[in-house]
């Protein structure tokens, strides 16, 4: 069940951020609502992962690794941003240190 949660916690996140780049700086009321209510929900949700014994360094590693690769990709996919060889290289470091903290023992 924290698994659980702590991926609706990122789906969260990455909508949130998405929205804000869509706010255009907190101008649309809309998406400065959903903005709001994203990170609001997204942190509720890690927080509820967390009394559930998750990791706090792994759990947060994983909510904030995971949020930044995956815009990292909406950027690229859908908002007209570029996606170089370098900033692949480092969202494949970002999911190595995810495996790497999962292997050390943090679940």
């Amino acid at each position: 069940m924290a698994w659980l949660l702590l991926a609706a916690a990122i789906a969260s996140e990455v909508l949130a951020t998405s929205a804000l780049k869509l706010s255009n700086g907190f101008t649309h009321l809309g998406w400065t609502l959903a903005v709001a209510t994203g990170y609001i929900t997204s942190f509720a949700l890690l927080a509820q992962a967390l009394k559930l014994h998750l990791d706090m360094g792994t759990a947060y590693a994983i909510w904030s690794g995971a949020g930044t690769a995956a815009i990292a990709l909406i950027g690229a996919a859908f908002m007209g941003e570029t996606l170089t060889p370098l900033k692949i290289g480092g969202i494949l470091l970002i999911i190595g240190g995810v495996v790497v903290l999962n292997l050390a023992g943090g679940h």
